[in-house]
């Protein structure tokens, strides 16, 4: 996925960092994987064929060169990385990433012996920073318009090519992953996720069940967020920003703030909005499974339109799922609900009003108010065949996508199906007596047949254990 760094004005400045330690000694054998100059040496391999200061002056040649005045910041970076599950990449298959972004960039063309002076750096297994210096070799300005969105559709096509996870956000749905200072950050802190993260997961549960803005805000603040909000000149709600506390800057002199649609595009206050629902009752808790059920059958028949509604409404339920588990299958709903995230939103549709959202919506009310002995690790037989049901909706969602041709989201599904069919062998322990299961009257789910042997269904009943039936 290649992102955009700041320009500058420093090339030996950039160039030191790059082949540097970095920081916090991250940087391990840095080293050039490719340049405008194929035979050109590396600074860190071949010192006395190249120092830095060397390399520096002859990216900035073309620049002391220009026909006219001088970019203020005619310093040029990206950096490129993949996915943390995938293979690392050779400095080759690097050399040709980093060829076709210059290229698809407009900063150096194919064949354009004129181009900018551009060299690609690696030190670290997964990604590398491509430097190049903003002007051309025959004296006039590159023409770079479009080169973010241009390098995205380069990165699909790499992606596609060499079977890597699809990272590329072109269609708004891919998790926006916390930048590099971030993860430093929270490491420092000895944290296990970054802010970003935590927020994440806690506005998207906040929005899943909130029944208007009032309730929305309130369910951050309960949470333990501070919140910001942003009205217009007539009182009226339009935006809001959340900050964890403790999470500061400037030396602690401020707060640390993200507004909604920073987290995630669709965690803006009008996507946001588009969940609130009237408020179900208690007794949806008795249908939840069937309407999960019979929500994944509509969402198998929808169309590209409705069909955008269900798979973001099944992205909220799983996400107060993975909230109100019971505790010996939380983490594995819980990262289900992440990797569906980007199944969750269906590239360039906006509409919202799918056959089983309500379905979804229902369910997702009624889990906020499930039995006290599902969430607390009790009811073991109720947990099961709500996570069956979850998977045959997530398989559905991952049948949707892939009619549509949507290739990322599927494969999001499909590994969210796969965490939850784990969560469901961790809840299959032999169901308890029935005289020891205890419902409050009109809740708990109704009890099915045997699952099909796509999901692990629980062990079968110890024989040599006393009052069963043999």
């Amino acid at each position: 996925m290649p992102k955009k760094a700041p320009g500058g004005e420093m090339t030996i400045g950039l160039l030191e960092y790059l082949f540097g330690p970095g920081d916090h000694e991250e940087h391990v054998d840095p080293h050039l994987v490719g340049g405008w100059d194929p035979d050109l040496p590396c600074p860190a391999r071949d010192p006395k064929g190249m120092r830095l200061a060397g390399l520096a002056l002859l990216l900035d040649a073309p620049v002391e060169a220009l026909r006219g005045p001088r970019p203020a910041e005619h310093v040029w970076h990206v950096s490129v990385r993949n996915a943390p599950g995938d293979r690392p990449l050779s400095d080759a298959e690097w050399g040709q990433v980093a060829a076709e972004m210059v290229h698809v960039a407009g900063i150096a063309p194919r064949g354009d012996e004129h181009a900018c002076r551009w060299v690609a750096v690696r030190h670290a297994p997964d990604h590398i920073h491509i430097l190049a210096t903003l002007a051309r070799q025959d004296g006039h300005h590159p023409r770079i318009r479009g080169d973010i969105v241009a390098m995205h559709h380069a990165a699909r096509a790499f992606e596609a090519r060499w079977g890597l996870e699809a990272m590329s956000p072109l269609d708004r749905t891919a998790r926006r992953r916390p930048a590099t200072g971030e993860a430093e950050k929270a490491a420092r802190r000895g944290l296990t996720e970054t802010a970003r993260e935590s927020l994440q997961r806690t506005v998207r549960q906040a929005a899943a069940l909130a029944r208007d803005d009032t309730h929305f805000l309130a369910r951050l603040r309960d949470a333990g967020l501070r919140v910001r909000e942003r009205r217009d000149d007539n009182g009226a709600l339009v935006g809001f920003a959340v900050a964890l506390p403790g999470d500061r800057a400037d030396r602690g002199s401020r707060p640390v703030w993200f507004a909604g649609s920073t987290l995630a595009y669709d965690l803006s206050l009008p996507r946001v909005r588009e969940r609130y629902e009237p408020v179900v009752t208690d007794a949806d808790w008795t249908r939840a499974q069937a309407r999960i059920r019979e929500a994944a059958d509509l969402l198998g028949r929808a169309g590209q339109r409705e069909g955008a509604g269900d798979v973001a409404a099944l992205g909220d339920l799983l996400t107060t799922a993975a909230a109100h588990s019971p505790a010996v299958v939380r983490e594995k709903v819980r990262a289900a609900a992440d990797a569906f995230e980007q199944a969750a939103r269906a590239p360039g549709v906006r509409g919202l009003e799918g056959r089983a959202r309500a379905g979804f919506r229902a369910s997702a009310r009624a889990l906020e108010h499930a039995p006290r002995t599902a969430r607390n690790g009790g009811g073991a037989p109720v947990v099961l065949h709500l996570l069956l049901a979850l998977v045959e909706a997530i398989d559905a969602a991952a049948t949707w996508h892939r009619a549509q041709k949507y290739r990322a989201q599927a494969k999001a599904a499909d590994q969210a199906a796969v965490l939850l069919r784990e969560a469901a062998g961790l809840a299959g322990a032999p169901p308890p007596r029935a005289a020891r299961v205890t419902r409050a009257p009109g809740r708990g789910l109704p009890r099915r047949p045997p699952v099909s042997a796509a999901v692990p269904p629980p062990p079968g009943p110890d024989p040599n254990r006393p009052g069963r039936i043999r």
